[in-house]
Order: C-alpha cells, then structure tokens, then sequence
C-alpha cells in the first residue's frame, strides 16, 4: 500500500516518547524547516494555521515563538495525542480533526498557513490551495515543503528512506504524487497565491542518537520548501 495515512494513528501513543525512529525523523526535520521559515515570517501574535500538523512537532514549536496556532489533520488519535502534550506543556494550541480539501474555518481567518510533509499526500492538490487561499488573509503567508518527482527523489525517499534505512516506514509515500516545483507554482497561481523564493531540504548532519539533522540546502531536487503570499488585493 503507497500513501499510507494511517501510519500517525498507529503510533499516537508513542509520538513524544522519541522511542520510534522514523517519528523522530520528522521531529529532527523541524529546526530544518524553522531555520528557514523563520527568515520570511515573525511568528509572534500571528494566527497560524498547521495544515496536516498530525502529533503536534512543528504547531508546538510556532507556538514557542509566539504563534496563535491552531492544528489539524485527518489522523484523529494523532490529534488527541497532540492535544495531550499541548495541554502537558501548557501551550494553548486549538487541533481539529480534518482535510485540507474542506477546512472548517471562516474565509481570512489566519495569518500564515504552514504546510508540512503534507502536499505529496493529499486527494487534490488544487483544492487544498483554494482552502489555504480562502483562510488566509489578505497579505498572508503560505509556507510549505513537499518532495519533488524525479529518479533521484524517489531513489532517496522510497528506495533508501523506505526501504533501506527504514527512516520512514514503507509505503509511507506514492512517488506518483510527488511534485514538481513548476507544477507546484502553477498551481499556487491557480489558486491566487504569488508564489516566493523555494530552497531544498535535506541532512545536514548527525546528532548524538546517530539520527539525521536537517537544514535549508540549494539542492531542490530531493525536498523542497517554499512560500507564497495572498495578494493584498484581488
């Protein structure tokens, strides 16, 4: 099975354990993508919107740099395992179980929408971007990253991160839906976004578990992250 969703849900239970190595694969990715994000946005008061945010990594650490954040995903035990950590770590972060085709939010109702390991997974790429376009307001954010579709990014993400390394489990992707960035611009125009500067994503180093550490690289070839503004005007 490609596309395996159901993966979060299995391991709910253990998602702040860092007892599962994949899991702390994508916790590993954060710093990576913040090194980044955070030179395009002030994160403080903003009304963020995690699109696909499953156990709560990166809502979390936004709301450490003074976002309003509210999360939400398909994976409903992954949410309430979000939930539970938030209300641990005594941070006021709102999780909604959803899809990014149909949000359950009023038009212009945040101020960046970040969108994570997220667009190679979903239904249809073009309606999610119209929801991201109707709640953002105008002259918002939208921050993303996703993988692109080539031999060398499936080579790197199924057939050595899946298969070989076991950084993630197998079948976690479908290398159909990978994406390429002159599609992902298209389709960001589409929706009534100006699309930004993008740059890769990838490691970086090791830390002392021997785990992969991730930065912003110049490779787009593998990962890649990106933004896009809502025009102030129409």
């Amino acid at each position: 099975m490609r596309n395996d969703l159901t993966i979060y849900d299995r391991v709910a239970d253990r998602w702040w354990s860092d007892d599962i190595r994949w899991v702390r694969t994508l916790k590993n990715l954060v710093p990576g993508r913040l090194a980044w994000f955070d030179t395009h946005i002030d994160w403080q008061g903003k009304d963020v919107l995690d699109l696909g945010c499953a156990g709560g990594f990166m809502a979390e650490a936004m709301a450490l740099r003074g976002a309003n954040v509210t999360g939400i995903d398909p994976a409903a035990e992954a949410i309430e395992a979000a939930r539970r950590h938030a209300r641990a770590s005594d941070l006021r972060i709102g999780y909604d179980v959803g899809v990014g085709e149909a949000l359950p939010y009023d038009g212009q109702a945040f101020d960046a929408v970040v969108c994570v390991d997220v667009l190679e997974h979903v239904s249809d790429l073009n309606r999610v971007l119209a929801e991201v376009t109707r709640v953002l307001r105008p002259g918002g954010l939208f921050l993303f990253d996703t993988i692109n579709r080539n031999p060398l990014a499936r080579l790197a993400t199924i057939t050595v991160a899946e298969d070989i390394l076991r950084l993630l489990p197998r079948g976690t992707h479908d290398p159909t839906l990978f994406i390429k960035p002159r599609e992902l611009r298209r389709a960001l125009t589409g929706a009534g976004l100006v699309p930004g500067p993008v740059t890769g994503l990838g490691p970086r180093g090791v830390n002392r578990r021997l785990d992969l550490t991730f930065g912003p690289l110049p490779l787009t070839a593998i990962l890649y992250m990106g933004i896009a503004r809502k025009p102030l005007t129409a």
